[in-house]
């Protein structure tokens, strides 16, 4: 009998046939979207508990493998499918239309969304390792479907992530064979109980490849160059759905390997030299620069796709930091962060793209004074870089506080103020996206533009609702928060509808959401009502040091943007990072020349027999020892 679960999997299934077939005209668009929608419906009804099984199961050399979703999976499914449908739906009417002409293929477009919502459904819901893998493996090569279509600088970036994929999926694999050898197993529960047997250099070796192999999915640093291009340079919808939701896959199995399977008690467990230095705290201390140095990196991108897409690597690290913190607190915020990211990062990429409809460039350089002509998509921009700078009340803020307040709870400062001017980048670089974008001049040849399509600005809106409703009731996504945090053995959360109230600390949005809505009227009442006269001008006009400029003086500040801030940054920036990659390419130079001389050695096997002879040697000292 087939259940709820093969139901949602099936419909997947169906659904990329479908895309094929209706993708080319507006109303099998949006027909396409109507079936996210019931898939959506179909994940509500399944629940976030554990009973959804899959009825197919099969025997794969020897191991058995199958498919069941928990209330960790079906978290992150809720929001891949929502992430599809909305992304679906931006694409739908004039977007759609306009893009199939200049060449786009739209059949290609819908059938990679929905191919990526299936494969992701695969892994979410793995009931073994080998589904993991099959699940991991499937994801992967359908995010590379998404990434191909727009050509050009695409294909580079494109190309650029399908090395790392491979790279990653051989770790992955690596550490599923070593997985079986040491545990006898590639079961969910039989790994687990074998796992505290495992001796301390083969847990190592598994926990690594694991780790490192899933890193590579999330781009945690040192493998994140490829996600910002190979996002930004996708189509919008591409770009959209791979930035809010894709990259997560990768902070799912970790949760589910590292956090559930192998625990936290054994990531304690294996350290260097000394038990402060344990693989937890690395892994938290490569989270938190992965928050900081993609951020500033973003700050001196001119393509608002790259930024954006840098601002995508940066919050990943946010996630992991909650995550690795393995308190209800911490980890709850890194879990609600994948969601309040995935809302305000679609918005954001959305109105980056509505602009790039109307102006036909991303060219922070070349854009301003748009919020006149375009007031919805600089709404959408606001409200999602408030989400994105975690200021109140959107929902970026409970996460970022949940985080927060964890790394000081558990008597981390050093990460806590890592995290803080991880911050301050945001807010400095996203700044300069809304004030390049909407704000200043407005420039001659943008004169006549219009607002985006409403098939373009509905979604936006209502993700803006989104971010707003569950930053000001946080408590409506924290019931399934706490859900996923008991799926992975971890402390669920206390909370309540305006957000936290535990021993660990309280939280109540809709308290300060009153509170600055009433100093918002209290500012709005001032000024409108017993401020000064005020002069208005043409938006093509400006003034500056007193004086009135008219438009044919070209006054745009906005160009080179945190110029004197980059002349300060830069030497230090290329100083250091250029001094690391010289030191790491003379490094492996220096290897590699070692090597070659071993080799032309005439006889190279008197240099194994001595190498052997030492490693011997010592291994034969310690274990007498």
């Amino acid at each position: 009998m087939t259940g709820s679960l093969d139901f949602l999997l099936l419909l997947s299934v169906v659904g990329v046939p479908l895309a094929a077939l209706l993708a080319p005209s507006v109303v099998g668009r949006w027909l396409l979207v109507l079936l996210y929608v019931v898939q959506l419906v179909e994940l509500a009804l399944l629940g976030s508990g554990d009973g959804a099984r899959s009825a197919v199961s099969f025997s794969l050399l020897g191991h058995s493998v199958g498919w069941q979703l928990d209330a960790l999976g079906w978290f992150f499914a809720m929001i891949t499918v929502a992430a599809a449908g909305f992304s679906a739906a931006y694409a739908a009417g004039e977007w759609g239309t306009l893009n199939a002409r200049a060449g786009l293929s739209l059949r290609w477009l819908y059938v990679g969304l929905q191919v990526n919502v299936f494969a992701m459904l695969v892994l979410l819901a793995a009931g073994d390792m080998v589904a993991l893998f099959i699940g991991w493996e499937l994801t992967s090569w359908a995010g590379l479907l998404l990434m191909l279509l727009a050509g050009g600088e695409a294909i580079a970036a494109a190309r650029r992530y399908i090395v790392y994929a491979i790279a990653g999926g051989m770790m992955v694999l690596g550490g599923l064979l070593m997985t079986l050898a040491a545990a006898g197993s590639l079961q969910f529960d039989a790994v687990a109980a074998a796992i505290p047997t495992v001796g301390t250099s083969a847990l190592w070796a598994i926990t690594l490849l694991f780790v490192l192999g899933f890193s590579v999915k999330m781009a945690t640093m040192p493998f994140h160059l490829w996600q910002a291009p190979a996002y930004a340079f996708s189509p919008a919808p591409a770009s959209a759905f791979l930035g809010a939701i894709s990259a997560r896959m990768g902070l799912f199995a970790i949760a589910l390997v590292a956090i559930k399977l192998i625990g936290i008690v054994q990531l304690d467990r294996l350290y260097l030299y000394f038990d402060a230095l344990n693989l937890r705290n690395l892994l938290a201390w490569v989270a938190v620069f992965t928050a900081i140095l993609p951020t500033f990196v973003a700050m001196k991108q001119n393509d608002a796709r790259l930024l954006l897409g840098w601002h995508g690597v940066g919050q990943g690290g946010y996630m992991l930091l909650g995550l690795v913190m393995a308190d209800s607190l911490g980890s709850a915020g890194g879990l609600l962060h994948v969601f309040n990211h995935a809302t305000y990062q679609a918005i954001l990429l959305m109105a980056v793209f509505a602009v790039i409809h109307r102006t036909g460039t991303a060219d922070l350089n070349r854009l301003g004074g748009l919020v006149a002509r375009m007031p919805l998509s600089f709404l959408a921009m606001l409200i999602g870089i408030i989400g994105l700078a975690g200021l109140p009340p959107m929902n970026g803020f409970v996460s970022k506080w949940m985080i927060y307040r964890a790394l000081i709870l558990e008597g981390q400062p050093l990460l806590f103020v890592a995290t803080v001017i991880s911050t301050l980048g945001t807010v400095l670089s996203v700044y300069k996206l809304l004030h390049n974008t909407f704000l200043g001049q407005l420039r001659l040849e943008h004169e006549t533009v219009k607002e985006a399509p409403w098939s373009m600005t509905i979604p936006m809106l209502v993700l803006c609702v989104v971010v707003f409703v569950t930053g000001v009731a946080p408590g409506l996504v924290l019931e399934y928060v706490a859900a996923a945090q008991q799926a992975l053995g971890l402390a669920p959360v206390a909370f309540i509808l305006g957000g936290i109230d535990s021993p660990a600390g309280t939280l109540d949005m809709i308290w300060v959401t009153a509170i600055l809505l009433a100093g918002f009227g209290i500012g709005a009442v001032l000024f409108y009502l017993m401020g000064g006269r005020s002069r208005r001008v043409h938006q093509l006009d400006n003034y500056a040091g007193g004086h009135f400029l008219t438009a044919d003086v070209r006054y745009q500040y906005s160009d080179n943007f945190y110029a004197g801030l980059m002349h300060r940054i830069r030497p230090w920036y290329r100083g250091s990072f250029a001094w690391a990659e010289e030191a790491l390419v003379s490094t492996f130079g220096a290897i590699a020349t070692a090597a070659r001389g071993f080799f032309e050695q005439a006889n190279p096997a008197h240099w194994v027999l001595v190498g052997t002879t030492l490693i011997t040697t010592w291994v034969m000292w310690h274990a007498l020892v």
